[in-house]
């Protein structure tokens, strides 16, 4: 019970209870002493909520509380601190405001409890238990001394921060910074090297110009980041984690049982298994992991996986588009029984596709690496795959189909050391059947959609205008590649001439491919009777999630070759073998397949379109992902 000339908080500042009416209580307060220095007492109304108990009372006035002093109050807490640090009980426990009080001044008046608050609140040594403020009750926590010289230093550094800023700017300009403690001035720095902001005050305070390729050359030079440090996801807006929202257990529903043991045929190190293929004599089965069973149009996973477009695949991770726990349930061959959604292509005498349907249906896979089917590809259960694939290449190229293969490598990175590794891709005759039961699935799915007149995710692409005097081998394959057009995905089916194709979609990897993922969401709905998104509304969400998948695109090249150049400067006797794949007055071009990466140099003798030659790496720079190859 608070009486008359009891002493309260309100507001935080000190108030006197002059009466006692029923639930509410008269109080003076003084709400411009602190500011001004001149007292100007305010009388008001309150309830108790509103209130917090100081000392029971009686006190003399409120020109007495405000008015009181005494010098020893700051000793006298210091050995109320000693004394609550040194019992294991109250170290670091809640302590009532009365008894840290009755530690500094025995049977301490009412007059002194204002001054007692004050002392107390604006220490170093206790922290105000906020939990016990709210309920009304005041209590304070005693400062660990780590804590106590945190605060010390942060109020000096606010007392000297023009001097210490003018200091750190000195160490900036001459990149010699005092880590870790200059860490924190960095901040800005870091956040336009990872295109977060287009300024940094710093940079500009030291005379550096501000792009993101300067701050992180500045982060390097002043050892705030390694080498090793990879901007480019974070500067595409690309998330490092995958998604967090974990897709529901599969629900059951009626399902085919496919009797034909299917096939996941990938790399060694792929972990993400999400299609299979299997012959059964008359058709051929493409299996196709099924997250669209839970995933539904513009829920919340769906939305995300629109808003990253792809999987992530970095050579030091992985950020997935479903969340790492959807693998356990919808991945192909990661168990005894896998869900698919599988496209059923039955051949034309031709060995075009003469129809394509579509089911629900529960698969036996069995995993195998490219090395290993390759081995088996005389076997009885995929030999009929391999032929297939061929019938399938030639019936593509007699349609104009043209493709540009070149060399590729495989980068991969420790976690721990940041050491790289870089191997040639092994092309085995496994990966081009495999390449070729995918395109048939998805030229099947673009004719079941258009057949039933369901918007869909077409992908198409102009035809080439190729050159006659095409060069053979690699100088071909780079000249064919400038000649290629973009391709375009959108609801209207047109030729996809680099296939070979008359219309064509993506919809073997609903895992890592949002396009693929919305292809699916569309054929289940279509398959069970529900409403169809239509084509403007398909069309808007093709649209950003091929949005998302370009800026994963580009952040992935941007890594590789981040990692690439690491790589070279981890290994500075590097040497390789370089094709002149084109001339240009008195340039060349070179392309280097151990490292897939190309160059320009200026010749000292005369080189012929796939001629090779030795070349070292030079002028590594990291932040503008640079660096000059000359002959040996």
């Amino acid at each position: 019970m608070i009486r008359k000339n009891a002493v309260v908080l309100y507001k935080n500042q000190c108030a006197l209870v002059t009466d006692v009416e029923g639930d509410k209580y008269a109080i003076q307060y003084c709400p411009s002493a602190a500011a001004t220095g001149k007292k100007s007492y305010v009388s008001l109304k309150v309830r108790e909520k509103d209130i917090v108990p100081l000392h029971a009372g009686p006190a003399s006035s409120l020109d007495a509380l405000l008015s009181f002093s005494d010098g020893a109050l700051s000793a006298q807490l210091s050995e109320a601190y000693e004394l609550l640090r040194s019992d294991p009980v109250t170290a670091s426990s809640s302590v009532p405001f009365a008894d840290i009080a009755e530690l500094m001044r025995p049977s301490f008046s009412a007059d002194e409890s204002f001054a007692v608050y004050k002392t107390i609140s604006e220490s170093d040594e206790f922290a105000l238990d906020a939990a016990s403020f709210k309920s009304g009750t005041l209590a304070f926590v005693p400062r660990s001394e780590e804590e106590i010289a945190a605060l010390k230093q942060k109020a000096y550094e606010k007392a000297h921060e023009g001097e210490l800023r003018a200091a750190f700017i000195k160490r900036l300009k001459q990149k010699r910074l005092e880590l870790p403690g200059d860490s924190k001035y960095m901040s800005e720095v870091e956040s336009l090297a990872l295109g977060q902001t287009d300024k940094s005050k710093a940079m500009a305070e030291a005379g550096f110009s501000q792009t993101p390729e300067k701050a992180h050359k500045l982060l390097i030079d002043t050892g705030v980041w390694p080498l090793t440090r990879n901007p480019y996801p974070t500067r595409y807006g690309l998330s490092m984690t995958s998604a967090s929202e974990g897709l529901a257990v599969p629900p059951e529903e009626e399902r085919l049982f496919v009797q034909s043991r299917a096939y996941a045929i990938d790399n060694a190190w792929s972990e993400d298994p999400d299609d299979a293929i299997a012959w059964d004599g008359e058709y051929l089965w493409v299996h196709v992991a099924d997250p669209a069973s839970s995933v539904m149009p513009d829920s919340s996973i769906d939305k995300t996986a629109r808003e990253r477009g792809t999987t992530l695949y970095l050579p030091e991770g992985t950020s997935r588009m479903l969340a790492e726990t959807s693998l356990a349930d919808y991945a192909l061959g990661l168990n005894e029984r896998s869900r698919a959604l599988s496209f059923r292509i039955l051949f034309d005498d031709k060995g075009g596709i003469s129809d394509c349907a579509v089911f629900k249906t529960f698969v036996n896979v069995e995993r195998l690496t490219y090395e290993k089917a390759d081995a088996l590809k005389d076997s009885p259960e995929l030999k009929p795959l391999f032929d297939i694939a061929k019938r399938n290449i030639e019936r593509r190229k007699r349609a104009g189909a043209c493709s540009v293969d070149l060399p590729e490598v495989h980068i991969s990175v420790d976690e721990e050391t940041k050491k790289v590794s870089i191997e040639p891709e092994i092309r085995y005759e496994s990966g081009d059947t495999v390449r070729e039961m995918m395109l048939l699935a998805g030229e099947g799915a673009a004719r079941f959609a258009f057949k039933n007149n369901i918007p869909f995710p077409y992908v198409s692409q102009e035809a080439p205008a190729i050159p006659s005097d095409l060069p053979p081998g690699l100088a071909g394959d780079f000249r064919l590649l400038r000649c290629m057009r973009k391709r375009s995905v959108g609801i209207t089916p047109a030729p996809h001439a680099a296939i070979g194709v008359s219309m064509y979609s993506q919809v073997t990897s609903p895992l890592r491919r949002y396009g693929d993922l919305i292809a699916h969401e569309q054929l289940r709905a279509f398959m069970a009777g529900r409403p169809l998104i239509d084509k403007d509304d398909m069309l808007m969400r093709i649209s950003e999630g091929d949005i998302a998948s370009i800026a994963a695109r580009k952040a992935s090249r941007c890594s590789e070759t981040h990692w690439k150049l690491v790589y070279l400067l981890q290994n500075p006797e590097w040497t390789g073998e370089a094709v002149c794949v084109d001339k240009k007055d008195k340039q060349i071009q070179l392309y280097i397949p151990s490292l897939d990466m190309q160059t320009f140099i200026v010749p000292q003798k005369k080189y012929e379109l796939n001629d090779t030659l030795e070349v070292k790496a030079m002028n590594i720079d990291i932040p503008q992902q640079t660096v000059v190859f000359v002959p040996l």
